[in-house]
């Protein structure tokens, strides 16, 4: 059994403990490290093959501070273990990696906090006050090497739970109070008994500095974007279209809540987290890694070991962008009626059935009844029309209607033309997003909570709905 999160010490996260291990598994026998010359010229690939590595690390960190943290990046500022022989004391090297550590494997589901942490006004650097601030964002992953996917959700930081200890609470105020340790226990306890069995933690600081170092992130700023909040340093200046953000930008435009509060800045960051996804793939980010090390050493902490961090590495290079699922805890906002301050209020039911199907909690939520079943015919569909041609929002919203579709309700245009449709499954559900998709004919079902809050699912409407209802038009037999 692997040791329960609560019973490692922060401090010695990057220890070999056997028990750690059983995480990992080594296929086949490590090779020497490679000398310097080999480290010149490295096998075919190799450089598409790490900046994948970089690529799935990033994911895997989060929107707060998507830092290529874990994986391969984290890796290389670490003493090397015993088994690779030689100095332990220096750090690993590209060759290193491709010699031993992309050898180990993830050998059971994994399931990981990730927190990015709010700065800490007068804390000292390379301190452990820099990451006693509130959690920002908190992501739960999981790492399924069986099914080969990384599930992550959404955690917002208004989210109101029992902290254990503590009583009823905004989650992003467990980190403050016990740190790494009661984060797990608080999401544990409110979300189905999960097991945690690794933390990473990062300070935003981060965020700004890895934007800047890979040149920026293309993203499309919805709406003009203005706000100041002196007292949290906060000044959003941004315009709307289609924009390549530097790091401060990039953190205005995660932070901006004059939309939707807490949960605009969700959906925002998962925006942001695949626009560095895109990003992360161009090969001019490589000679920059030895940059982003730096920046990992300052603002990341984790109990997670070098083996481990390489076995996720090695599993971030097989998969494909269609194995990444993200989705947001299911919930609403409170009213002023209910409480003086804003939360977000967990629909437990739903949350059950994400927790069961994307991190298989073998209990449900405590508060849950999870008797009801769902119907995709009962699902609560938006329509967005992304086509750039008038009235294709109410042709798809008629088109599910004859198809048995009863709750279907269309959202403003997009300001931007899509060329493929996107089924997003808002709440996770991914099979019944499948199923739309597959009666639409066209698209691609998605799981992230970028769509209407309302829905399960949301339809953006491309131009191959279009382009598909022309070619049914002139195939039609004439009268």
């Amino acid at each position: 059994m692997t040791t329960p999160l609560q019973n490692v010490d922060p401090k010695e996260s990057r220890s070999t403990d056997p028990e750690q291990a059983e995480l990992v598994a080594l296929d086949g026998q490590p090779s020497a490290p490679a000398s310097s010359a080999d480290q010149s010229s490295h096998p075919p690939g190799m450089a598409r093959r790490l900046v994948k590595s970089l690529l799935w690390g990033s994911l895997f960190v989060g929107t707060a501070a998507v830092s290529a943290a874990v994986g391969a990046v984290i890796s290389l500022t670490v003493p090397l273990p015993d088994f690779m022989g030689g100095n332990t004391n220096r750090a690993a090297s590209f060759g290193d990696l491709w010699q031993a550590g992309f050898r180990y494997q993830v050998t059971r589901p994994v399931n990981i906090l990730v927190m990015g942490i709010d700065e800490v006004p007068d804390a000292q650097p390379n301190s452990d006050a820099v990451f006693a601030g509130r959690t920002d964002t908190l992501l739960l992953v999981r790492v399924d090497a069986e099914s080969g996917t990384l599930n992550v959700m959404s955690i917002p930081r208004d989210t109101r739970v029992q902290i254990p200890g503590f009583g009823m609470d905004k989650i992003n105020q467990a980190n403050v109070l016990g740190g790494p340790e009661l984060v797990a226990q608080t999401v544990g306890y409110n979300l189905g008994n999960i097991q945690i069995d690794r933390y990473v933690r990062i300070n935003t600081s981060a965020f700004r500095e890895m934007v800047d170092l890979v040149g920026g992130i293309e993203v499309n700023v919805p709406t003009r974007m203005e706000y100041t909040d002196r007292t949290q340093g906060l000044y959003i200046d941004l315009y709307p279209g289609w924009q390549t953000l530097n790091g401060d930008q990039a953190e205005q435009f995660a932070r901006y809540r004059k939309d939707s509060g807490d949960i605009g800045r969700v959906q925002r960051q998962q925006m942001l987290l695949k626009a560095l996804r895109e990003r992360l793939t161009n090969p001019a980010v490589l000679p920059k890694l030895p940059q982003a090390l730096r920046v990992v050493e300052r603002y990341v902490d984790t109990n997670l070991t070098l083996e481990e961090m390489l076995a996720i590495a090695n599993f971030g290079l097989e998969m494909e962008s269609d194995q990444l699922q993200m989705v947001m805890l299911p919930g609403r906002f409170s009213t002023p009626a209910e409480f003086n301050a804003s939360y977000w209020l967990p629909n437990w039911e739903a949350s059950a059935t994400v927790m069961q199907n994307f991190f298989q909690a073998e209990g449900v939520s405590i508060y849950a009844d999870n008797s009801q079943g769902n119907y995709v015919a009962d699902l609560s569909i938006a329509v967005q029309n992304a086509s750039g041609q008038p009235d294709q929002a109410a042709s798809v919203a008629n088109y599910l209607r004859e198809n048995g579709f009863s709750n279907v309700y269309i959202i403003d245009d997009l300001s931007t033309t899509m060329a493929r449709t996107e089924v997003v499954a808002q709440r996770g559900d991914v099979e019944s997003a499948r199923t739309v998709e597959s009666l639409l004919g066209v698209g691609l079902a998605l799981s992230e909570s970028t769509g209407d809050l309302d829905s399960d699912i949301t339809i953006r409407v491309g131009q191959d709905w279009v382009e598909q209802a022309t070619q049914t038009l002139e195939t039609e037999p004439q009268e």
